[in-house]
């Protein structure tokens, strides 16, 4: 077994988790990003609303005095290490690089995932649409609709965060899936892409520390939000190192990523409860 390895092959391999990466972090699009943020924390601005008042001739204006507040992610640092002997012909193993690479972006873009729906699960959100000892339905999309609209939420950019369970539920909702209210071939496809002005993401079941939706006695809570109103701030995005490790005979192989998210207003998401397995 060699201990050289190509700068040409380690550069490839970065690139390859890189472009890995941007598939695997499902939530990433629904977010506000800031990238290389310096330090252990950053701090999303919050601007409050304003009022127009009336003014005079030649009278001087009255501020509005906006209040100006600050969420704050904490950013953390996470690996995906991995032992591996792949790089002994750097020529010749193209696919189990591209396996290993994938490997490590999927394990850093649910990670990602997860910050951002730890830090949703940790705040009192804006409202709450209770289970009511169902599934999923469409008339919890339109009450969720319809609470971010009664708060002056800009209606572009709506985001809603379900797993297995909640397609499920909206898939058996007759008008979630019925052409004569949705413009979407739900039941052909097997998947509902948007509904009530929402674009949905459907997550996997997880387990361990990659829990995904958190669930209690059989309680999903998924969340449904504007854009502007979840923040992830990112210290060192996706990066690989490829090291010898003499010791071990083999190549170490690790996808770095520092990151942190923050509930930017709280009054632009909706937690959204259904059971599962119903």
């Amino acid at each position: 077994m060699s201990k050289f390895l190509s700068s040409v092959a380690v550069t490839e391999f970065d690139s390859m988790v890189k472009h890995a990466y941007a598939n695997k972090g499902l939530l990433k699009p629904s977010v506000t990003l800031r990238n290389n943020v310096v330090g252990e924390t950053y701090k999303f601005r919050l601007m409050g609303r304003g009022l127009a008042n009336q003014k005079s001739t030649s009278d001087l204006v009255t501020p509005m005095d906006i209040n100006h507040q600050f969420k704050t992610a904490t950013l953390q640092n996470w690996n995906a290490p991995e032992y591996t002997d792949v790089f002994d012909q750097a020529d010749v193993n193209f696919d189990e690089r591209n396996e290993l690479a994938s490997t490590i972006a999927g394990a850093l873009g649910r990670r990602s995932d997860q910050l951002i729906i730890d830090e949703l699960d940790a705040v009192a959100v804006g409202s709450t649409v209770v289970d009511g000892g169902t599934g999923l339905t469409i008339a919890k999309c339109i009450e969720a609709q319809t609470n971010l609209r009664g708060k002056g939420v800009d209606n572009r950019d709506l985001f809603a965060v379900i797993n297995a369970d909640g397609l499920k539920g909206l898939l058996n909702d007759e008008k979630a899936t019925n052409f004569d209210y949705q413009n979407v071939k739900a039941l052909v496809n097997g998947d509902i892409n948007s509904l009530c002005g929402f674009q949905f993401i459907t997550l996997e079941n997880r387990v361990g520390r990659e829990g995904g939706l958190s669930v209690a006695a059989n309680v999903v809570d998924s969340y449904f939000y504007q854009r502007e109103a979840v923040g992830l701030a990112i210290g060192i995005d996706i990066r690989t190192s490829v090291d010898w490790i003499a010791e071990r005979t083999s190549w170490l192989c690790n996808g770095m990523l520092k990151a942190g998210a923050a509930v930017r207003d709280a009054e632009g998401v909706v937690k959204v409860q259904y059971k599962d397995n119903v």
